[in-house]
C-alpha cells in the first residue's frame, strides 16, 4: 500500500509567495512548527519579508475557523493544511546536522514523517535541498510562476529581407509574419537587409493587419538611440497609450538611461505627467541601506546613486554648449514671430533641463523607497522601478496595482544579476510579469542585448 504524499513547506517558500499555501491542489501540506517560529521573528520587520510573513500568519489564522490546524484543515481544493509538531522521540541519534539551527530543525521535522508519509520537502534554499537529499528526503524547488529562459518574452524578433524590400513602406516579409500569426501586440519586427545588418528598419505590430513604422524620436537634447533595441525602447516609453513597459537586459545596455530620458522628456518638455517617481528595491550586494550614513533622504541618495549618475549625464548633455546655442537661436527666431495678447507679449517657454537638484527640490523628480509606495494610488506620474529582478512576482503585482489614473510604470532589470537569495532567472518578478502581460495592448517589452557602456563593461558581461 502506497503512502500518502505530504509536502513540507520551508519558510522561504511562504515568504516568496504567501499564496503557496493554496498552490498544491488536493494535496496534504505540512507546516513545521519551526516555520511558525521563523514567521513570528520576521513579522515585525518593515521589509517585504515582514509583510509577507504577516500575510501568511493572517491566512493561517483564518484557516483556524475551518478546523484545527493540528489535526488538519480541509480546503475548497480538497487539499489539507496541517501544522507538524516535532517531539524528542523523533530525533534520531545519527542526525548529521546541528540541531540548534532552525533550518535543520525544519529538515528534522520532514525526516520524522518518512515512516508515515511519502515526504516531499519544498524549499527555495538550494543548500537546504542538498541537505534534504543527504537525509534521503525527496525535495523540490517551488516552481509556480517560473519562466524558462528559452521562453523569455523579448518583445521583438529579427527577420531578413532583400534590400529592395526595405525601400517600400512596408516590406513584404511583414505580411508573411501575419500569415504565420506569431506576433504579439506591441511586439517589434527588426527587418534587416540580407547582406547588410546595418541596413534595417523597425516596425511595431499593433494587431490585426496593422504595423507602426518606428522612427527615431526628436529630443530637444543631443541624445539618440545607439542600436535598434534602444530605438524600440524609446518608442514604447514615449507612447502615451502604453501604460506598462518592461526593460530587460544585462548591465550597460541603457535601460536606466533610456527610461529616465523618456521620463524627463514627458515631464519637463511635454508635461504629459506631473513628475517622475523613481524607486529601487533595497536588496544590497553588501550591507543593506541601514548601514549607510545619514537620515532616510541621505540613505536614499546613496542607494539611488546609479539613478543620479544617469540623470546627471542627461542633464549634462542638455546643458552642453552646442545645445544652448541652438536654444538661443530658437528663442531669437520665435521672438520675431511672437504675438501680442492682452497688451502683453506672450512669453516663450524654454524647455531646457534645470540642474538635477533643482528639479528634485521643485518636485519634478521624486526618489522613494519601495516600502513607502505600498497602499498608495499614484496618478499622473511617470513611475520608474529599477532592479526589479530582485522582487518577487507578488511584490511586482503590488507595485503595478499602485498605478493610478494617467500614470505609466516602467520596470527595468537584469535577470542575470540577482541579489535576492531565493530568486533566480525563472522566478523573479520582472521576468514573470513580462511573460504574463505579453500580448496586452497596454504593455510592451524589450530585451536589450547590446552593451553600450564601454568595451570593458561588455567583456566583463561575457567573461565573468
Amino acid at each position: 500500500m502506497s503512502k500518502q504524499k505530504i509536502y513540507i513547506l520551508d519558510t522561504n517558500v511562504l515568504i516568496h509567495d504567501p499564496q503557496s499555501l493554496f498552490a498544491f491542489n488536493g494535496s496534504l501540506i505540512g507546516i513545521p512548527t519551526m516555520v511558525l517560529e521563523e514567521l513570528d521573528q520576521f513579522k515585525t520587520e518593515s521589509t517585504d519579508r515582514g509583510r509577507n510573513a504577516r500575510e501568511v500568519t493572517r491566512q493561517l489564522d483564518s484557516l483556524r475557523k475551518l478546523g484545527s490546524l493540528k489535526d488538519g484543515v480541509t480546503l475548497e481544493s480538497k487539499g489539507t493544511i496541517k501544522v507538524i509538531f516535532l517531539s524528542h522521540h523523533d530525533i534520531p541519534a545519527s542526525f548529521p546536522f546541528i540541531l540548534k539551527s532552525e533550518d535543520n530543525q525544519i529538515l528534522l521535522t520532514a525526516l520524522s514523517l518518512k515512516d508515515k508519509y511519502d515526504v516531499v520537502f519544498v524549499s527555495k534554499d538550494i543548500n537546504a535541498r542538498v541537505k534534504a537529499d543527504v537525509l534521503g528526503i525527496n525535495t523540490e524547488d517551488y516552481m509556480k510562476g517560473r519562466v524558462a529562459e528559452y521562453d523569455l518574452y523579448k518583445g521583438w524578433l529579427k527577420v531578413h529581407a532583400p534590400a529592395l524590400q526595405l525601400k517600400k513602406d512596408f516590406p513584404e516579409v511583414l505580411n508573411e509574419l501575419l500569415s504565420e500569426q506569431i506576433l504579439q501586440i506591441n511586439e517589434f519586427v527588426l527587418v534587416e537587409s540580407t547582406n547588410n545588418p546595418f541596413n534595417y528598419r523597425i516596425f511595431r505590430y499593433l494587431g490585426g493587419n496593422n504595423y507602426k513604422i518606428v522612427e527615431s524620436p526628436k529630443f530637444r537634447w543631443p541624445i539618440e538611440a545607439k542600436n535598434p533595441q534602444q530605438l524600440m525602447t524609446l518608442d514604447l516609453l514615449l507612447d502615451k497609450d502604453i501604460q506598462l513597459v518592461s526593460l530587460i537586459g544585462p548591465a550597460g545596455t541603457g535601460k536606466t538611461f533610456l527610461a529616465l530620458l523618456a521620463g524627463l522628456q514627458q515631464v519637463i518638455t511635454e508635461e504629459v505627467y506631473d513628475r517622475i517617481l523613481i524607486s529601487r528595491p533595497v536588496i544590497p550586494l553588501g550591507p543593506d541601506i541601514g548601514y549607510l550614513p545619514g537620515d532616510i533622504q541621505e540613505k536614499l541618495h546613496s542607494w539611488m546613486q546609479p539613478v543620479y549618475d544617469n540623470l546627471e549625464l542627461i542633464v549634462h548633455s542638455s546643458l552642453s554648449r552646442q545645445h544652448l546655442e541652438n536654444l538661443r537661436e530658437e528663442v531669437i527666431e520665435k521672438q520675431r514671430h511672437k504675438r501680442k495678447r492682452g497688451g502683453k507679449w506672450e512669453k516663450e517657454r524654454k524647455m531646457e533641463l534645470r540642474p538635477l537638484q533643482d528639479m528634485i527640490n521643485s518636485g519634478k523628480i521624486s526618489l522613494e523607497a519601495i516600502t513607502y509606495m505600498r497602499g498608495r494610488s499614484i496618478p499622473f506620474q511617470y513611475i520608474f522601478i529599477d532592479e526589479v529582478q530582485n522582487l518577487t512576482p507578488h511584490e511586482v503585482k503590488t507595485l503595478i496595482t499602485r498605478v493610478g489614473e494617467g500614470s505609466k510604470i516602467v520596470l527595468s532589470g537584469d535577470p542575470y544579476q540577482i541579489d535576492s537569495p531565493y530568486l533566480d532567472f525563472s522566478s523573479n518578478g520582472l521576468v514573470v510579469a513580462s511573460n504574463r502581460f505579453r500580448g496586452k495592448s497596454l504593455f510592451g517589452a524589450v530585451f536589450l542585448e547590446t552593451t553600450e557602456r564601454s568595451e570593458i563593461s561588455r567583456l566583463a558581461g561575457e567573461l565573468l
